[in-house]
C-alpha cells in the first residue's frame, strides 16, 4: 500500500493519525484492550483441545504432565479456566467498546467543531463558488461515515492483525509440519484485500461527491420551495432530483458491484487451508504422529484465524467509505483563509468612527473573470472620507460598487491597491473581530434566524436584557408590531423569518443594530422592498439612531439620504460627484438626472 496520493497529499489514514494526536493515549488504550480481548477470544479452542487431551489420554495428558494426575481434578481446573477467561474477555470486550465509541464521538465532536469553526473563518468569495449544501455533506455525511468506522472498523482491523499473530505463532510452535497449510492461503488473502482496496478508493471517492451535489440540490430547493411552488416547477425538481439522486445510485452502485465480490473470492481461497488441515493433519493423527488434542485445536484454529478473514471485506468497504470522507473533511480543514486577521487591537469603547477610502482599487477574484470583453475592476481608486458622527450616503445605478464598498470596509473581501483606514488604523491591521465588532450592518438581504423575535433582536448582543431588547425594538418602530404577534417577544419567526413581512424583517434588522450600538452604521437599501407607510416608519428610525455615530446609507431612493451630510454618486466603480443634496441637484449632474427621474420631473 502507498502513504501518498498522486497529488503527494500523506493518505487519508496517516492524515487521520497525525490529526488524532492529541488523542494518541486513548487510542492505545482503546487498541490494547481489543488486542487482550481476541487473546482471550482465542483461548476457548485451546481449551477445548485440552479437555479432549484429558478425557483421551486421562492420567497422561498434558495436565497430568503438569503434576494434575486426577482426571476429575483436570476438569475443574479447565472449569475454572474457562470462567477466568470468558469474564476477561468479556471484561475487555466492554473496556474496548467504551473506549473506541467514545473515541469516536470525541473525534466526531471535535472535527465538527474545527470544521465549522474552519469554514465560518474562510472569505466570502468560498462560499460564493460552493454549495451550501456540499459543505452541509461534509459537516455532517461525511464526519457521520468517520465515526460509524472507528465505532466498529478500527476494533475489526485490530483483531483480524491479532488474530493472525496469535494463532500462526501458535502453529509454528505446537505443530510446525502442518501450520504452513493454515497460513498458506493468507498472503492471498491480504493481496486480494488490498488489491480490492486500490480499486474501491476512487469509487467510494466518487460517491462522496456526488451526495455532496445532491445535498446541494435539495438544500437550494427546500430554501427556495416557494419560486417553486410559484411557477409550478415541481415536477422538473422532481426530475433533476431523480437524476441526480440515480446518478449518486450508479456511483453506489459501482463501488458495491466490487465490494460484494470479495468475500465469495477470499472464501474460496480459505477453505483450501481449513481442508488441507483437515485432511493432513488427521491423517497425523491416524498415524500417531500427532497429538488428538493438538488436532483439534488446530481443527478449532484454523476456523479461527481463516473464517474473520471474510469480514476483511465489510470492514474494508466501511474503511473505503471513511478514508474518502477523510480525505474531503482534511481537504476541507487545509484550506487556506485569505483574509488574515489583524494583530492591532481596537477596543469597541476607542472607536469614534472615522472612515477613509484611500485609492482603493478591488475586483472579485484574484484576476478577476474571464469572460471576453469584461472589464473585472468593481471599484477604481476610490477615494472618500467619512469623518466621525457624520452620515453618507452612496447612490448609483445597479453595479456601480456601492454594497461591494462596504462588504470592503468590513474585510469580507481584500483590496488590490489603495487602503482603507478606522480612525487611521489600516483594517488589515486591525483585529477582525474588533473592526467587525464596531459596525452595525442592515443589509437588504435580511436574515432572520429560526427562533423567537427575542432571540433574533439580540442576536450578537447575547447578554441583553428584554428591556434593553424592547427600547431597541421601540427606536427601530418595531415594538407595536411584536406586541401584535402571538407571543409577543417570545413568538417564533419561522426560518429566514417566514412568518413575518419584509418591513417587519427589516426592522428586526433595525433593532438588531441599534441594540448592538456600534460607532459606525452601515444601511444597505434598508426601504428597498417596503411600502410607503413602512418605509416613513423606518426613516424615522434611521433619523434617531444615525445620531452621534458614522452611517453609510446605500439606497436607490434618493428620498431617504436628502439629508445626509454628503452624498457620494458612483458610477462603474468611480466617484462620479459628490456633495450635498442641494449642491448636487443644482449641478445638473448624474444625481440630479436620477432626483428628476424620482420626483417625475421632465
Amino acid at each position: 500500500m502507498t502513504t501518498t496520493t498522486n497529488d503527494d497529499k500523506p493518505y487519508p489514514l496517516l492524515r487521520l493519525i497525525r490529526y488524532a494526536g492529541p488523542h494518541r493515549k486513548q487510542i492505545w488504550l482503546a487498541s490494547i484492550c481489543s488486542v487482550l480481548n481476541k487473546v482471550f477470544d482465542l483461548a476457548p479452542p485451546a481449551l477445548i483441545g485440552v479437555a479432549v487431551d484429558v478425557v483421551v489420554s486421562q492420567e497422561a495428558s498434558y495436565l497430568a504432565r503438569l503434576g494434575i494426575t486426577d482426571v476429575v481434578t483436570q476438569l475443574w481446573v479447565l472449569g475454572v479456566l474457562t470462567a477466568v477467561i470468558w469474564a476477561l474477555e468479556s471484561a475487555f470486550e466492554y473496556a474496548f467498546a467504551l473506549l473506541w465509541r467514545n473515541l469516536a464521538q470525541t473525534l466526531q465532536h471535535d472535527l465538527r467543531l474545527e470544521t465549522y469553526n474552519h469554514v465560518q473563518n474562510l472569505e466570502m468569495a468560498y462560499f460564493e463558488d460552493r454549495s451550501t449544501g456540499g459543505l452541509m455533506s461534509i459537516l455532517n455525511d461525511d464526519i457521520n461515515q468517520l465515526e460509524r468506522f472507528l465505532d466498529v472498523g478500527a476494533n475489526d482491523l485490530i483483531q483480524v492483525i491479532t488474530t493472525v499473530i496469535v494463532i500462526g505463532t501458535l502453529f509454528m510452535v505446537t505443530a510446525p509440519t502442518v501450520a504452513w497449510m493454515a497460513v498458506l492461503p493468507m498472503p492471498f488473502v491480504f493481496w486480494g484485500s488490498m488489491a480490492f482496496q486500490r480499486r474501491l478508493a476512487p469509487r467510494y471517492a466518487a460517491v462522496r461527491e456526488r451526495v455532496g451535489i445532491l445535498n446541494g440540490l435539495l438544500a437550494n430547493n427546500l430554501g427556495g420551495i416557494a419560486t417553486i411552488k410559484s411557477f409550478t416547477a415541481e415536477s422538473h425538481e422532481l426530475s433533476r432530483i431523480e437524476e441526480e439522486s440515480e446518478a449518486y445510485r450508479s456511483r453506489n452502485k459501482e463501488a458495491i458491484s466490487l465490494s460484494a465480490a470479495f468475500v465469495p473470492i477470499i472464501r474460496m481461497v480459505i477453505v483450501t487451508g481449513f481442508i488441507a488441515i483437515l485432511i493432513f493433519g488427521g491423517t497425523l493423527v491416524v498415524n500417531g504422529q500427532l497429538n488428538v488434542g493438538i488436532y483439534s485445536v488446530l481443527v478449532f484454529m484454523t476456523q479461527r484465524l481463516l473464517w474473520p478473514l471474510t469480514r476483511l471485506g465489510n470492514t474494508l468497504d466501511l474503511y473505503q467509505r471513511a478514508m474518502a470522507s477523510t480525505e474531503r473533511i482534511l481537504d476541507l480543514l487545509d484550506t487556506e483563509t485569505k483574509i488574515i486577521d489583524g494583530t492591532k487591537s481596537l477596543p469597541v469603547e476607542e472607536v469614534a468612527g472615522d472612515v477613509s477610502f484611500e485609492h482603493v482599487v478591488f475586483q472579485y477574484g484574484e484576476n478577476g473573470p474571464s469572460l471576453k470583453g469584461y472589464n473585472p475592476t468593481v471599484i477604481r481608486d476610490i477615494s472618500l472620507h467619512i469623518p466621525a458622527g457624520e452620515t453618507i450616503a452612496l447612490v448609483g445605478s445597479t453595479g456601480s460598487g456601492k454594497t461591494t464598498i462596504v462588504k470592503l470596509l468590513l474585510r469580507f473581501y481584500d483590496i488590490q491597491g489603495g487602503r482603507i483606514t478606522l480612525d487611521g488604523h489600516n483594517i488589515r491591521e486591525l483585529r477582525l473581530a474588533d473592526l467587525r465588532g464596531a459596525i452595525g450592518f442592515v443589509s437588504q438581504d435580511v436574515y432572520l434566524f429560526h427562533g423567537t423575535v427575542r432571540e433574533n433582536i439580540a442576536y450578537g448582543s447575547f447578554d441583553a436584557t428584554l428591556d434593553e431588547i424592547v427600547e431597541a425594538a421601540k427606536i427601530a418602530e418595531a415594538h407595536e408590531f411584536i406586541q401584535q404577534l402571538p407571543d409577543g417577544y417570545d413568538t417564533i419567526v419561522g426560518e429566514r423569518g417566514q412568518k413575518l413581512s419584509g418591513g417587519q424583517r427589516q426592522r428586526l434588522s433595525i433593532a438588531r443594530a441599534v441594540l448592538k450600538d456600534p460607532p459606525v452604521l452601515i444601511l444597505d437599501e434598508a426601504t428597498s422592498a417596503v411600502d410607503n407607510e413602512t418605509e416613513a416608519a423606518i426613516q424615522r428610525s434611521m433619523a434617531r439612531i444615525t445620531v452621534g455615530r458614522t452611517t453609510i446609507i446605500i439606497a436607490h431612493r434618493l428620498s431617504t439620504v436628502r439629508h445626509a451630510d454628503r452624498i457620494y454618486v458612483l458610477e462603474q466603480g468611480k466617484v462620479k460627484e459628490y456633495g450635498r443634496h442641494e449642491e448636487l441637484v443644482q449641478t445638473d449632474g448624474v444625481y440630479a438626472s436620477l432626483w428628476r427621474v424620482q420626483t417625475g420631473e421632465r
